[in-house]
């Protein structure tokens, strides 16, 4: 073989061996350009998933809030149902007998007529007036037990809120807007005013 065949096989050689190389490499930069869009299309797809998952996060927390507020107004609200109840149960025990009192009234009014008039005359039955002090007192016993309580004595602050004044008249000795007189006994159910007491009230 001559030198100059020996070239010519070398080159054909080198230029056999050229495509094969080029061509691998083309295959190596394709498979790194398809590897690098398949780690940014998993990223893409990842961040994507995240801020769906960070969104519905969000939404469930909200909804949670929302659901934490209707149940604390849903118990206060029931709170003060109970306590209103309660309070009406309370009211309806302590004035349920306001009517049937202010009949009473009535009756304790003139018994203690009978008794003025008892006072002034000389010659009544000792019998007779003891029967209806005693009762005057049990009756006024049984109110008491019930809530009813007598309002408006002689030498009392006069109290618009419990008294009601029918005159007003100069005393002297006594302080001005004192009760100087009872005309009318006054009552209140467990702390409620039942009627006024009407009075004369001290104006020097």
């Amino acid at each position: 073989m001559t030198k100059h065949d020996s070239a010519n096989e070398n080159e054909q050689k080198v230029a056999s061996e050229a495509p094969e190389s080029t061509t691998a490499e083309a295959v190596a930069a394709a498979a790194s350009e398809s590897s690098a869009s398949a780690e940014e299309t998993l990223t893409n797809e990842a961040d994507e998933r995240i801020a769906e998952l960070e969104l519905a996060l969000s939404q469930a927390e909200q909804r949670a809030e929302e659901s934490k507020d209707r149940a604390v107004r849903a118990v206060a609200e029931m709170e003060n149902v109970r306590r209103r109840a309660a309070q009406d149960v309370e009211k309806a025990h302590k004035f349920a007998l306001e009517k049937f009192a202010n009949e009473l009234l009535t009756t304790v009014d003139n018994l203690e007529r009978a008794l003025v008039i008892a006072d002034q005359e000389e010659s009544i039955n000792a019998n007779f007036l003891e029967g209806i002090e005693l009762t005057h007192k049990s009756l006024l016993s049984t109110l008491t037990k019930f809530g009813v309580e007598a309002v408006g004595e002689e030498g009392e602050a006069f109290n618009p809120d419990l008294h009601q004044a029918m005159s007003m008249q100069a005393a002297e000795g006594k302080e001005n807007n004192t009760i100087l007189a009872v005309m009318q006994k006054g009552y209140t159910l467990s702390g409620r005013l039942l009627r006024p007491a009407m009075v004369m009230v001290v104006k020097n």
